[in-house]
């Protein structure tokens, strides 16, 4: 029967976060190697089947929704397009909020790659200091936040004050704040549809459009601001190459739903009634909610 196994350099992290039948103070790599003796090979690979059936699936219906048109950009194609550029001893950080739900579900970590998210998942704002605190840690090593514009306003402007501070100090001068500029708290507009029905409340989750990428300037960083598709892998590959910290700016539609392919049958619902309420955004979210959706139903997605 399987069994819940914690393994952890740090005897105070053990059962911390959820109670585990069997604990496991060491490292990672060796207490692994001790293990592997004791393991019994199974003649039943139906399993691991399903389960690499599956990813290949996920890959799949994943690059046919970053492909989906937008207006402007799809956010999902700008992070799976990061992806393939990664260098692969990058250090990656997500800000909570639906950057987060594309940060996970379009990048693979490799290599010495590490990333960091919210503990909760529940802060605003952690992205840009986690990946300032990143680069005094690992100065030689390329640092990339993916943040929403909500967040960008609440502290990442401000932090990049201390990037423009500190980043000669460097040895690798890469780091890239990547801003999903939508004008809208966009995570909370799609928890308010999804688990209330209820329509987008404008007052509150409207955001003006900044020009992050000009404030970067003005500090003495690189900055771009993207608009259209065909721009974002190019702007990528400047960011990677650049000699000092850069912010992109890319213009991403509010509308694509980062309600996840599993979504149950009440949440659909639930989204469905926000339309019937009067969401502003409601043409918008059907038409990118439909085209996101029926890649799963495509042929070779496994559900056809």
């Amino acid at each position: 029967a399987a069994r819940a196994v914690q393994i952890d350099l740090d005897p105070s992290m053990v059962g911390l976060r959820y109670p585990f039948e069997l604990n496991m103070v060491g490292d990672a790599t060796e207490t692994l190697k001790r293990l592997l003796p004791l393991l019994e090979f199974k003649e039943d690979r139906t399993w691991r089947r399903t389960v690499e059936t599956n990813t290949a699936r996920w890959w799949e219906v994943m690059e046919r929704r970053a492909a989906v048109d937008a207006d402007p950009i799809n956010p999902e194609h700008v992070v799976h397009a990061l992806d393939a550029l990664l260098p692969d001893n990058a250090v990656l950080a997500a800000d909570s909020g639906s950057s987060a739900n594309w940060y996970a579900r379009h990048l693979r970590m490799r290599g010495s790659m590490r990333g960091s998210l919210s503990g909760t998942l529940a802060t605003m704002g952690p992205g840009v200091p986690y990946v300032i605190g990143a680069k005094f840690a690992h100065p030689d090593r390329p640092a990339i936040a993916i943040v929403g514009d909500g967040a960008m306003q609440m502290n990442g402007l401000a932090e990049l004050i201390t990037v423009a501070k500190y980043y000669q100090q460097w040895t690798d001068p890469r780091l890239i704040v990547a801003v999903l500029n939508n004008q809208d708290l966009n995570q909370v507009t799609w928890e308010m549809r999804a688990m209330q029905g209820a329509p987008q409340f404008e007052p509150s989750q409207a955001l003006p459009d900044v020009r992050y990428a000009d404030f970067a300037v003005q500090l003495g960083l690189y900055g771009a601001r993207v608009e259209t598709p065909e721009a974002v892998e190019q702007v990528w590959r400047q960011a990677l190459a650049a000699d000092r910290p850069f912010v992109i700016d890319f213009r991403t539609d509010p509308a694509v739903p980062p309600i996840p392919p599993h979504a149950t049958l009440d949440q659909i619902l639930a989204a469905a009634s926000a339309v019937v309420h009067g969401d502003s955004d409601r043409g918008s979210m059907v038409k990118q909610g439909l085209k996101a959706k029926i890649q799963e139903m495509l042929p070779g997605s496994g559900k056809e």
